[in-house]
């Protein structure tokens, strides 16, 4: 059994991957900020498996959840940041100053708190996968969505950085998940995005494809398949 910690666990493709986990036989400790939707996973998956509201831009906040998991679940093996929000599209110059950094408060400065709680744990055991959901947008661009863009390319960059810090045994991996049916990608397309697969769907590749990852895949820019 491996202990997954996830972020973002409550909506889209978190969500989606929390059943799958369960099912293969693993204890998934997820986070996220809404307080209905973190009941309803708690409801419906029990222990070994925690569910908690967090908001991962609050690094206090992010440290006391990491220490309180640390202590009741130990490092974890597989580490997932998932959480991420975006702007309205819109041009740069258009986008608001409190939009633009909400999206580089939560899609950078986030995943950096939640690494700084995690990892120090992880690499005194000699072991475990670090998985930072980049992009397609992290690895190319588009137009009237450049803080997002800013935000994944960034996390590839701070990914590659600190697969380079990490002890052999370990791996720290940015990853693509692929174009999916997903609230995020409705806010940027409308309806056009219903051409994609639904998260639901794309966990099943998914899922294995992250409990597969290991030492051999330090420093890669993957993609789901």
């Amino acid at each position: 059994m491996k202990l997954i910690v996830l972020t973002g666990a409550t909506r889209g493709l978190g969500r989606a991957l929390v059943p799958r986990f369960a099912a293969a036989g693993h204890a998934v400790v997820g986070c996220g900020r809404g307080a209905a939707h973190v009941a309803e996973l708690a409801a419906a998956f029990g222990a070994p498996h925690r569910f908690d509201r967090l908001d991962v831009t609050d690094a206090a906040a992010v440290a006391a959840w990491a220490d309180g998991v640390l202590k009741s679940h130990g490092a974890p093996d597989l580490l997932i940041n998932n959480a991420a929000v975006m702007a309205a599209p819109a041009p740069l110059w258009e986008v608001p100053a409190a939009a633009f950094d909400a999206v580089i408060d939560v899609n950078v400065k986030g995943v950096a708190n939640v690494l700084r709680g995690f990892v120090p744990a992880m690499v005194a055991r000699g072991s475990g996968v670090v998985v930072n959901l980049s992009s397609g947008w992290g690895r190319s661009t588009s137009p009237e969505v450049a803080a997002y863009c800013a935000s994944k390319y960034a996390v590839e960059g701070l990914t590659l950085a600190l697969a380079q810090e990490l002890p052999r045994g370990m791996a720290a991996v940015p990853l693509n998940p692929g174009v999916i049916d997903t609230d995020m990608l409705r806010q940027a397309w409308g309806t056009m995005a219903s051409v994609y697969p639904m998260a639901e769907k794309w966990a099943e590749r998914a899922a294995p494809f992250l409990l597969a990852l290991g030492p051999k895949d330090n420093g890669r820019s993957l993609s789901v398949a």
